[in-house]
Formats: structure tokens, sequence, C-alpha cells
């Protein structure tokens, strides 16, 4: 099969070589940009049945059926209240707001008690995705666009707003890890190769599958499939990492078969026809790893899977089609300078592989202290980041906003939780029990504030007077900005202006149809957003359950950052668990049909699970015991367990093909493994430097997001550790010491057994026969 297509691709190497070139552009110009489909709250990735998710419904009265977020447009005055050229001011931005694709509602929230500063509320769709950059511009332009008085000032606050203001800090550093990647890639691919055209020839085709992968990843998100913003970062890394690994698999077999004298065709031909397999099946073993991610609850494990094995088939079908291609199409000249006719030496690896064949025992027993020792790290293990707490440095647009809320509302109304309850009637007509339910909850220790249509401090509502002025005015949402002049005369001294905009803020509080009742609460525990405030979200459910069935509310949720941050924390936990049985299962089948054994599996498993958990103990170590951290991100243990399990794999998959290679050369498996590691040393080590390199280059460009900087250096890490310990110590020392059995039931562990039973035979002495004084008289 290989061989067929290396014959193919070498044959047609101009056509193949052109069609992957004209599909960059057609497939961009076609489809959609990757960017354009992803999303970044990571609340619009959790189930629907996910507690934050319904109460996300019941807040639908007050944020619009379609609104996955809220941002806030916080007008304010530095002196004096606001006036009613202001309020006008206000309505312009509003009907200006309500224009811009991705807006599914605006609000106004109404005064603050001081009267120098207005809320406006915000829906974002929830269908909107990674355009969160553009709608944030939008807003803050109509600011502009309007006649605003003298002495106004407007910001946009929220958590959305917020992450847009952290991400453009970054920004450029986050755009040039693309450009470092390569330029870290070509400088160890120089130093490998050793030549000037086998590094470019090598990176081509993995430039072209991630401009192809890119689009054709957006166009599966119309069959469903969602898409984060952490998938484009991995999605650079891996293509760029993965499929430099492959172009070196192939080139250094490649160089191999042109050193023991054949031409370039053939070279590549055979060097195909020798790797092609293990390439296929290295990345198969990745692919199915992410595809398995399709059986995660959580929606970024979904996208991040099948978005990452899309990227992979077409970095696999490159490695096999292009890079033959181009190195038929060069020959020789892609190791110019080097000089092919001698012999490659490996004198490094090869003492390596002799003294591991020779003290296997040792060389293991020092591997497994090693990684016991790293493994430790994990005492003390905790996760965090469900959140985005990214800081822009205080002096962004958001966060002047969230400063202006601080300084004129209550407490509870700068980012808190949404404490909603549900009725079976309209509570216009027994106001006392929202009144009973905001005191419940002011007066529990839960809270460090609460709001709520009596509450704000300055506020002078009460049940009674509430229910007047909605029998006068009626719903408090369906009201203008400024009271009629005509209803101010006519209720007499009854209805001032400030009581006007007191009343139409409680439209936050109470929906139209008076069935719904929302509470803003700031949790005592920790502020919004903090991990302490996520792990109180159990106890601040039960508590509002509590309060809720003893105003007689049917139904009872919490929505808000923390309640969306504490589901992604048990979402992601629960598909950790769930998903690394399946992992195993499907690399030990693959791994089974790829070496035709039952037994190899197992331990290559098992090397690099140790290689995991003490991947993850530096990572503990590094971030949380040193560092200071609080704990490690919460993707990041699942993203190491998928890139520690696959592409560890990768590693296994060459080295051991490599050695049953040599195994069916009728050698002792010693001598095979000596050989094997000899020869692939090289090509392993140079692979893990790059690949390692690449997460390294993320991390640097994290621009200081603790989530990207764990991720990129934690891989890193367990790449390295895999590719120097797991590869030359683990793996090596516990196939010697299994001898044939590494191949049961195939038929090389027979043929294997025949090879030491014969090695055994020649190596006893012969019996001298001594001829009788009969048979030496006949001579």
């Amino acid at each position: 099969m290989f061989s067929a297509l290396a014959r193919f691709s070498v044959r047609f190497r101009w056509l193949v070589i052109i069609a992957w070139i004209a599909a960059v552009p057609i497939v961009i110009k076609t489809l959609p940009s990757l960017a354009s489909v992803s999303q970044s709250n990571n609340s619009a990735f959790l189930p629907a049945d996910s507690p934050s998710m319904q109460a996300m419904q019941m807040a639908a009265p007050f944020r619009g059926k379609q609104t996955n977020t809220t941002v806030t447009i916080v007008m304010s005055r530095a002196a004096g209240s606001l006036t009613a050229a202001d309020q006008q001011a206000a309505a312009q931005v509003e009907q200006a707001v309500r224009k811009l694709p991705g807006v599914s509602m605006v609000r106004d929230q109404g005064l603050s008690p001081d009267g120098q500063a207005d809320e406006i509320m915000v829906g974002v769709n929830s269908d909107f995705g990674s355009g969160a950059d553009s709608l944030v511009s939008g807003i803050r332009s109509s600011f502009t666009q309007v006649s605003a008085p003298a002495g106004i000032s407007f910001h946009l606050t929220g958590s959305l707003a917020k992450q847009v203001d952290a991400n453009s800090t970054s920004k450029s550093s986050r755009n040039s890890a693309e450009n470092y990647s390569i330029l870290l890639i070509i400088i160890l691919l120089l130093l490998v190769y050793r030549s000037l055209l086998a590094p470019l020839v090598t990176l081509l085709p993995a430039g072209i599958s991630l401009a192809l992968a890119g689009p054709l990843i957006a166009e599966s998100t119309k069959l469903g499939l969602q898409v984060s913003e952490i998938t484009q970062i991995l999605l650079i890394v891996l293509i760029l990492g993965a499929g430099t690994d492959y172009g070196l698999f192939l080139v250094f077999r490649v160089r191999e078969e042109l050193r023991r004298g054949l031409a370039p065709k053939e070279a590549v031909i055979r060097g195909v026809s020798r790797v092609g397999e293990s390439i296929t099946f290295s990345a198969l073993t990745v692919m199915a790893a992410l595809v398995s991610l399709l059986l995660a609850t959580f929606g970024i494990y979904k996208g991040i899977g099948p978005g990452l094995a899309i990227g992979l088939a077409v970095m696999l079908l490159a490695a096999l089609t292009l890079l033959p291609a181009l190195l038929a199409v060069l020959g020789r000249a892609v190791f110019w300078p080097a000089n092919l006719s001698k012999p490659q030496k490996n004198r490094l690896w090869g003492r390596l592989a002799g003294g591991i064949v020779q003290r296997p025992v040792i060389m293991l027993l020092a591997g497994i202290i090693l990684f016991g020792a790293l493994a430790g790290g994990v005492i003390g293990w905790q996760t965090t980041g469900f959140q985005d707490n990214s800081s822009s440095g205080g002096s962004s647009d958001s966060d002047q906003g969230s400063a202006v809320i601080t300084s004129h509302f209550p407490a509870a109304s700068n980012n808190p939780e949404s404490l909603l309850m549900a009725f079976d009637q309209p509570v216009w007509n027994n106001l006392s029990t929202v009144a009973a339910a905001e005191n419940k909850l002011a007066a529990s220790p839960m809270f460090g504030a609460v709001g709520g249509p009596f509450g704000g401090g300055k506020a002078s509502l009460n049940p009674a007077r509430l229910a007047r002025l909605h029998n006068l005015l009626g719903p408090p949402g369906s009201l203008p900005a400024t009271p009629d002049p005509k209803l101010l005369a006519k209720a007499g001294g009854a209805l001032t202006p400030q009581l006007y905009q007191l009343y139409r803020s409680t439209a936050q509080y109470i929906s139209p149809d008076g069935r719904t009742v929302q509470f803003y609460g700031q949790l005592r525990a920790g502020a919004s957003g903090s991990d302490a405030a996520m792990h109180a979200v159990p106890a601040m459910r039960t508590e509002l359950t509590k309060v809720a069935g003893s105003i007689g509310a049917a139904k009872s949720g919490v929505a808000g950052q923390d309640a969306a941050a504490y589901d992604v924390s048990s979402a992601a936990t629960s598909d950790l668990w769930r998903i690394v049985p399946i992992v195993l299962v499907i690399i030990a089948a693959l791994l089974a049909i790829m070496l035709r054994s039952l037994v190899a599996p197992w331990y290559l498993i098992a090397t690099v699970g140790l290689s995991y958990i003490s991947s993850l103990g530096f990572a503990m170590i590094v971030f949380v015991h040193w560092g200071g951290q609080d704990g490690l991100n919460f993707i990041l243990p699942f993203l190491m367990f998928i890139f520690s399990m696959a592409l560890g794999e990768d590693y296994n998959i060459l080295v051991m093909s490599r050695i049953r290679e040599e195994a069916h050369g009728h050698i002792s498996l010693r001598d095979a493994i000596a050989k094997a590691v000899g020869v692939t040393g090289g090509t392993v080590t140079s692979a893990g430097l790059i690949l390692a390199g690449t997460f390294t280059v993320l991390g640097f460009s994290g621009g200081g997001n603790a989530q990207i900087e764990q991720i990129g250096f934690s891989i890193a890490f367990g790449i390295l550790l895999d590719t120097f310990f797991v590869r030359t110590l683990l793996v090596p020392s516990v196939a010697v010491l299994l001898g044939r059995w590494n191949w049961w039931p195939s038929r090389l562990c027979r043929d294997h057994a025949a090879v030491v039973v014969e090695r055994r035979q020649a190596r006893q002495p012969r019996s001298r026969v001594i001829p009788s004084p009969e048979t030496e008289n006949e001579n």
C-alpha cells in the first residue's frame, strides 16, 4: 500500500505539488476562517442540563432568550447628577448598540442611588462566536457617535469586555507564536540536517497543512462542532510540531537509503514503504485519541478533539504525498552540502543502546526512581483557572467602568451572581414574599452583599410603594428613560423624577410577567472570578434553594461567572475520568495491530502513563509549590494526557517498528534493540526537541497568561521526558527483559525462540570423536 502510494507521488510529483499549492487559495477563499467561528466563553461549552445553563434559561426574561453573556455600558458624570440631556445621550447609545450584529438585547438598568451614573446591560447572542473583539469595538465606537454633553463619560465593562481588553495587551506576543515556532524549527532542522534545503522541504508540508486545516475545521462547525480559541493555538503547535516529526521520520530514512547507494527516486519509494506505516499509525493514534473526545460532555473538549484530528489528517496526507513528491523533485540536493557518501555514525546512541541491553535492570530501576520522584509533585493536587482572570493592568476601559460601578452602585452590582427564583403566580400581588427573600439572603453569612428591588443602600422602596407604582406606571421595563411631564403632574407629589428612575431600575429584578425574580449576590468567600468564590457555589446553591423554598418559589438557580466556572470544573473533571480509559483502550488496540503483539502495548502504555504522571508532578512543583499559583489550569491535565499518550506513542511506534524490522533479520532481540535504538536515537531526539521547542515557544508567547504558560511549558517538559528517558531507558530495558515475548503471539515470537536455540547450540562446544584402533588401522 505505502509502496504504491510512494510510486504514485514520485511518478506524478509535479501534479501532486501543484495540487497542494493550488488548494490553499481555493480553500481559504471558499471556506470560513477558524477565527470567525471560535468561541472564548467557557460557559458556552457547557451541556444544556448543567445547573448554570438551566439558570441562564430562567434569566431569559432579564437577558433575552438568545443571550449567552452580557456586557455593561456605564455612563457617569464626575460631578453632579445626570441631566435629561445626559439621559438622551444614553438613549442614543442604546439605539446604536441595538443595530450591532451579535446583540440580542439592550436594557437600561437604571440610575445609581446618587444619580451620577447609569447602567445599560447589553446581551450577546449565544452563537456570536469569536466576534467578541469586533462587538466590543463596535459598542465603544457608538460612544463617540452621539452628541454627549460635556462632562459625560462612557465605559464598557463586564467579563467579556475585560477579556477582550486583557487579550489586546498580549495580542502581539500571541500572534508571534507561529513565527517564532517556525524560526525555532528551522534553526533546529539546520542543526539536525546540516543542509540548507532539508529544513524547508520538511516544513513546507506542515505550513500548507496549517493553512488548509483552519478553514476545514471552521467548515465542520456547520455540523455542530464547537471550536474554542485554544483550538487555534494548539492547531499551530500540533501541525508544526507533529508535521515536522513526520517529516523527520521520512527524510532521515530517505537519507539512510541514499547512503546505501539507492537512486534518489528509489530511495524515496523505499523510505515511504518502510516508515509510511509508522507515520500513519502514529497519526492514527493521535487522531483516535482526539476523536474519542466526542464522548466528552464539555464542549471545549468536543471541539478540541475532532478539530485537531482534522488538522492532523491533513498533515498525514501531506506527509505521505507532498513530502515524497518534493524529495523526488530535489533528489540529493535536499541534503546539500552534506556528504552522503560517508556512512552515518551513531556513536552516542550506539554506546547508549549497548549499555541498555547489557544492564537492563539497572536502567529500568534508574528510570523508575527518576519518574517516581517527579510524580511525588502531585501531592497537594489542585486545579484552577476555570474562568479568565486576565488583567489588562487596571488602566483599560473595562477596568475604568468597573471602578465607576464600585463608586456609584451598591457592592452587589459589581459582576455579581444572579440569584433567580421562579414563581407559579406573578409576584406583583404579593411583593412581601420578594422582600422576605431579599432580607433572608442579605442576612445569610454566605453573602457579603445582596441587591434587590428593596435594597441597594439608599433605595426607599417598600412592597406597598412598589405595588402602587406598578399599578400607576405598569411594568418598569417598558418605561422610557425620562418620565412624561404630564404623568408627573398627574401623580402630583406621589411621583418624583428620582422615584421614577428608582422604579425603572426594578426591571432588572422582576420580570415583565412578574413570575421570575432576580437578586444580585456577592459571595463573602471571595471576589467574583476567584477560585474561592467558585468553590463556594455548591453552598450558595443550597442556601438559595432553602430561601426559595421558604417563600413558596417553584424553583431557583444561580447564573453567573462563578456558577458557570463550577460547572465547567465538574464537567472537565468528569470527562477526564470518563475519557482516559477509552483513550487507553484505543491506543492499545492500535499498538497491538501495528506491532502484531498483545504484550508490548501494555508496557508501552504503562511507560507513557508514568511519564504523564511525572509531568503533572513537575507542573505542580514548578507552578504551584515553587511558583505560588493556586493550582494547575483545569484543561492542562486533560491536554497533557492526550498529548503524552498519543504523541508519546508516536516515538514508541517508530522505535518498536524499527526493532521489529531489525528482528526480522534473524538476529537476537538484544542486537535488534541495540541497532534500532542506535539508528532511531537521533531521529527521536531531533523530533522530540522540535516538538518540545514549539510548545516552549507557546509558553513564552502567552503574554503573562498563566493558562498558556502552564500548557506550553508543561507539555514541553513531558515531551522531553518522554524523548530522553522513556524511549532511551524504560522501553528498551523492558523489551530486553521480556525477550521474545515482546512479539507474542505473532510468528516473530516463535522465530526468535528458534534463534535463541540456534545460538545456544552454537555456543556449546562440540565433543571430539576419538577414533577406535580399528578405524585408525583402516586409515
